[in-house]
């Protein structure tokens, strides 16, 4: 499994970004994928989760100015991020395969290689 993410980079507070993730190896519309963030210090926490059948869910720091979504044909899974603060900073990881209990997104052990978000005040 190779997920390769793209799309971070340098943007002023009030901006925003488009990440990306193309997996490979995987039957990309048979898995639950979620994007996932770790500022310096940190632990690596879950921004938002969207699930085969289209559910999806977000963290409440993200939540109305963040968009997750994926295109199954492409293999491709997007963040669409809007509003960034400089709290948004951090390296963005894209996690593919994950388990859901009808609560909660569990990682799997496929991660893209993050893409790194600065947010400038």
């Amino acid at each position: 499994v190779q997920l390769q993410a793209s799309g971070g980079g340098l943007v002023q507070a009030g901006g925003s970004l488009t990440l990306s993730c193309t997996a490979s190896g995987i039957i990309f519309s048979r898995n639950h994928m979620g994007w996932y963030r770790q500022a310096p210090g940190n632990q690596r926490e879950l921004v938002a989760y969207i699930r085969t059948g289209g559910g999806l869910r977000y963290s409440d720091s993200v939540k109305g100015r963040f968009t997750i979504s994926r295109d199954n044909a492409k293999k491709t899974l997007y963040l669409q991020m809007n509003s960034l603060k400089p709290e948004d900073t951090a390296v963005y990881y894209c996690n593919a395969g994950g388990s859901f209990d009808g609560v909660s997104y569990y990682p799997s052990d496929y991660w893209g290689q993050g893409t790194l978000v600065t947010v400038s005040s």
